[in-house]
């Protein structure tokens, strides 16, 4: 951030433009996001954010609706443009055979098979449309640029639209396209890497890397986001150059957030300490806290595959999104029994600073990086 850009210690043209009180703001999570820990977030001054990842348009306007009622504060919705890369249809026999692959933990948690669904997501006009009607302060996007009659139509309802970047070259193309601001998200964030422009493993830059080249590239404003926990990573990420920053783990870990127990409890312990890159639950890449089911679907498995007629190696891991369908039948399971093997643990590289465990005392913590600024 330049000095013309700050108007105080704890506002700036980041806060102008969301109309909060502070330059924070909530990862939104896929899947386990909460109204609760949303509002709090909001209600704290920050920007609190719901990931909309798998809702359609009925769970959209109940989820607003039920955000109306925990916070009068501005908050942000999140959703994943399709990549176009994506899956939408499966042979049957190739749903039997990715399926197969997962039969033990579905065995293991005594849950029945499921049929292959007529759609591994909802329609993601569907979920423009009822995100926009809804009418949040902000409304946020990864996997891509929206589209310009999206952004037109969201700045015409007061809506500020915020991208993801993980290169420059798509903080520039966001900015072209258009946004109000834009996350510059390092290869430490937990949760997937949602580059656009090349694959997610050629787009692995740093936080305190892209942060300040980001900063030089454009002109909006950037949010910084990726091995932020404490006061130390809020005072870098804005010495940088970052108008904000955005954190996820160290919220996920709080007693507001949608985590389990047991979720929470890794979070906080040494476990957290190691994070892996994996494709392996979702389809997609992603970091996450290791555990078994991550390393019976590593890569080494899926090599032992075998050969179709052709002599191709055949994959034992659905493509995105059907990975992460299919997987998402018995994580909720997994979680309701405390299974800590057969979830998703998803964590960024950060979440070993992790001390406290409520979402006040996280943005008290964060906050506290204006003195050393």
């Amino acid at each position: 951030m330049t000095p013309e850009h700050r108007t105080s210690a704890r506002t700036n043209r980041i806060t102008d433009l969301f109309g909060t009180d502070v330059p924070v703001v909530l990862g939104p999570f896929g899947g386990v996001s909460s109204v609760e820990l949303t509002a709090a977030v909001s209600d704290g001054g920050g920007l609190g954010s719901y990931g909309l990842y798998g809702y359609g348009a009925d769970a959209i306007r109940n989820t607003v609706a039920e955000l109306r009622k925990a916070t009068a504060k501005p908050f942000a919705l999140n959703l994943w443009i399709p990549p176009g890369d994506e899956t939408t249809v499966l042979p049957q026999a190739a749903f039997d055979r990715y399926l197969e692959t997962l039969k033990p933990y579905f065995d293991e948690l005594a849950l029945p098979l499921p049929h292959m669904p007529d759609r591994f997501l909802p329609d993601y006009e569907e979920q423009v449309e009822a995100t926009l009607a809804a009418g949040p302060a902000v409304v946020s996007f990864v996997f891509g640029v929206p589209a310009p009659e999206l952004i037109e139509a969201a700045h015409r309802s007061g809506i500020v639209v915020v991208g993801t970047a993980t290169t420059v070259a798509e903080a520039v193309a966001l900015e072209a396209g258009g946004v109000d601001a834009v996350v510059a998200s390092g290869m430490e964030s937990g949760g997937h890497r949602v580059s656009f422009l090349k694959p997610a493993e050629e787009s692995l830059i740093g936080t305190f890397a892209l942060v300040p080249q980001v900063a030089d590239a454009v002109r909006i404003p950037v949010i910084a986001a990726g091995g932020i926990a404490d006061r130390r990573g809020y005072a870098a990420a804005m010495a940088l150059g970052a108008d904000a920053v955005q954190v996820g783990s160290a919220f996920l870990a709080t007693r507001e957030s949608a985590a389990v127990p047991a979720y929470r409890a890794v979070l906080h312990s040494p476990a957290a300490r190691q994070t892996v890159l994996t494709s392996t639950l979702s389809g997609r890449l992603a970091r996450g806290i290791p555990n078994r089911i991550i390393a019976e679907l590593s890569e080494a498995n899926v090599a032992k595959a075998g050969l179709s007629e052709a002599g191709i190696p055949e994959r034992r891991i659905a493509p995105f999104p059907a990975q992460n369908w299919l997987t998402g039948r018995f994580r909720p399971e997994a979680a309701a029994q405390g299974n800590t093997d057969l979830m998703s643990l998803w964590a960024g590289q950060s979440a070993a600073l992790i001390r406290h465990d409520s979402a006040a005392d996280v943005l008290a913590e964060l906050l506290a990086g204006t003195e050393i600024l």
